[in-house]
């Protein structure tokens, strides 16, 4: 074939992985495996919160060549039921500036599949800081369900009076039980336009990331499991660990932290609860 004797016999150098080549992939292969969901992106930004200051060009080149990028998931189905008798209430967010906790909470349910039947999950975030402040697991998607997680977040939260709760005009949040012990821990009512989900974005986006990032994930058989799993997700993961590009690439639990810590070196800015 008239080759030179030296193409023939040629082999392309393969440059070897040093050490600390190697303990970045092994990083961002934990970093994926606990957050399953997080791009190239959150990734950089945790590893800069562990010291490693890696390019991000160079995180997105490893997790395509180990194929760990994201992929899209399934669209979630909604839960609410705004056909009821009771008075549904104004959006009260439209143009609203949120500049601290305890001014604005949303509150959203789901649903999670079990082998036999659905479960259903109510929740309530603080819309400032993204904090899951509340949650309620139940086979049943009621008011005794929304109540249980709108107590656990007064408890949690204690508000003071005029705390904005916004949520969908589903029957759960319409109900009169509900309204009044909103009523009753001084809350502003607030409710999305009805077929309008961008109303409540906050807490959309909460489920959908409570679904691609645990639900999903997990084959749950029985109520027990999504009552040992679940809870762990929330209150160890999410608020604790998952990072929000949102709050400076920060957890939530994280960010309120940062936020005290600001407002009682400087007294003029608005005290936190």
């Amino acid at each position: 074939m008239n080759l030179p004797r030296s193409s023939y016999y040629y082999q392309t150098k393969t440059q070897e992985k040093t050490p600390e080549d190697l303990a970045l992939e092994s990083r961002i292969e934990e970093i994926t495996e606990e957050f399953p969901k997080y791009g190239y992106r959150k990734v950089t930004r945790q590893l800069h919160r562990d010291g490693n200051p890696v390019n991000h060009k160079k995180v997105h080149r490893i997790m395509r060549e180990k194929g760990l990028l994201v992929k899209k998931t399934r669209r979630f189905v909604k839960t609410t039921d705004s056909n009821h008798p009771y008075p549904v209430y104004p959006n009260l967010l439209k143009d609203l500036k949120v500049t601290n906790i305890n001014q604005v909470w949303v509150a959203d349910i789901t649903y999670v599949r079990i082998v036999s039947a659905f479960v259903y999950l109510a929740v309530i975030l603080d819309r400032y800081s993204r904090k899951a402040i509340g949650y309620a697991i139940s086979r049943h998607i009621d008011t005794a369900l929304s109540l249980e997680a709108l107590w656990m977040a007064v408890q949690n939260r204690n508000p003071p009076p005029g705390v904005i709760h916004h949520s969908d005009q589903g029957v759960q949040y319409a109900a009169h039980d509900y309204i009044d012990e909103l009523r009753n821990n001084k809350f502003q009512i607030s409710m999305s336009r009805r077929g309008n989900p961008y109303d409540n974005a906050f807490a959309e986006s909460f489920m959908k990331t409570i679904k691609t990032e645990e639900v999903y994930l997990w084959e749950y058989r029985t109520l027990d499991d999504v009552l040992r799993r679940l809870p762990y997700f929330i209150e160890s993961v999410y608020n604790q660990k998952r990072l929000h590009a949102s709050l400076g690439y920060r957890p939530p639990s994280e960010y309120e932290a940062m936020l005290k810590t600001q407002n009682q070196e400087n007294p003029c800015l608005i005290t936190l609860t």
